[in-house]
């Protein structure tokens, strides 16, 4: 049968990897790329596919009931993979706001338009799947530790097995109790609840998953990697809070569409994955392992970017460590990640520098300007 996917946020970070995915991996599925084009979302993201044959984009908000609803009917959409959000936790502080209206309200809007939709079928919900993509951000925090055998310092050498030991024992599984600490996370929270909110009450097919932090091509240059890779480039201060001590988990982006993709088409009904890289770095070390690997491809002296570190007042509420456990996901469905961190980040810092017009373009504001034009009046 003929699928016809809707996936929301299509244009920005992680959502054009998935949409590129689908469309080339199942050209006999009708792929509907829902986004609002905020300031994350930009459609030159996919330029290599939106010509092709079963690709459509749709200019849409998600918190738009109406909309969604005819488009539901009109597209006959079976399947929903829902990425779009407000995901800027510093945005989030100052206007708490947005990410309520967009990542709640608008997870509702779907949610309420696919069960109406769905439940009007004689099939009803079979065959239907509701996708909601969340944050390890809901877990809260977990504790910096220095587990029995492996003692400070960690070298930015080590393999990611060693690094994922050796910042604690204690990790974010399935069944861990949400407990967010930003106005981001709390949004997102609420949304998963309201998701499995609508499987429990109505039967709607839905799930869960959870990501660690994603990096790779096409990410908006707010976010740390390509924000500091672009800074070299520039010779601009590298603003890292407090003293560099968080601890992240970091997933190559590729292979999160490909988790998706697995999970959507295998995934158990009303079950929660993890999507972890078993990759934890202090966000120090990820930096110095940046400038060595931009210093070097720019044909810059080996460090001579350090000098650009520069330590600013810490993020309020900045959790110290987050650390996903995958391992429900590698047994039950097979997936693993592909890359090590350093060739994740090699081809990372590759693309950005091969890839200035693009950056330039958002940078400027250009793009911006590019879709107002376009959609005036719409």
């Amino acid at each position: 049968m003929k699928r016809s996917i809707v996936i929301t946020g299509g244009a920005g970070f992680i959502g054009s990897h998935v949409v590129r995915l689908f469309v080339n991996k199942y050209p006999d599925y009708n792929i509907i790329n829902l986004d609002k084009l905020t300031y994350a979302g930009n459609l030159a993201n996919l330029k290599d596919v939106e010509d092709r044959p079963n690709y459509k984009f749709v200019r849409m908000d998600i918190c738009d009931f109406e909309a969604f609803y005819a488009l539901m009917q009109e597209e006959k959409v079976d399947g929903i993979i829902h990425l779009a959000a407000e995901s800027h936790v510093d945005r989030s502080i100052k206007d708490p706001f947005t990410f309520a209206r967009t990542n709640v309200m608008g997870t509702l809007s779907l949610l309420q338009a696919a069960k109406l939709y769905w439940e009007s079928l004689p099939e009803r919900y079979e065959g239907k799947r509701f996708y909601h993509i969340s944050t390890d951000e809901v877990y809260g925090a977990l504790e910096l530790t220095h587990p029995e055998g492996i003692e400070p310092p960690f070298t930015t050498t080590a393999s990611s097995s060693e690094h994922h030991l050796a910042y604690g024992t204690d990790f974010f599984y399935e069944t861990t109790k949400y407990n967010p600490h930003s106005p981001y996370s709390a949004a997102k929270a609420s949304s998963d609840h309201f998701v499995r909110a609508y499987h429990d009450t109505y039967g709607m097919p839905t799930i869960v998953t959870n990501c660690s932090n994603n990096y790779g091509p096409y990410q908006f240059p707010e976010k740390l990697i390509p924000l500091f890779i672009n800074n070299i480039r520039h010779r601009r201060p590298l603003p890292v809070y407090g003293k560099g001590e968080n601890v992240r988990d970091w997933l190559y982006v590729e292979d999160h569409a490909r988790a998706i993709d697995l999970i959507f088409h295998k995934g158990t009904v009303a079950e929660t994955y993890n999507i972890g890289g078993f990759n934890e770095w202090k966000n120090i070390d990820l930096i110095r392992v940046m400038i060595k690997t931009v210093d070097r491809l720019l044909g810059n002296p080996e460090g001579s970017s350090l000098e650009l570190i520069t330590y600013v007042t810490d993020r309020a509420g900045h959790d110290l460590r987050y650390a996903i456990d995958s391992t429900k996901l590698q047994k039950e469905l097979g997936w693993e990640p592909s890359l090590q961190f350093e060739e994740g980040i090699e081809k990372t810092v590759r693309w950005y520098l091969d890839n200035q017009e693009w950056m330039d373009n958002i940078t400027s504001g250009e793009y911006e300007k590019y879709y107002e034009s376009m959609y005036a009046g719409r």
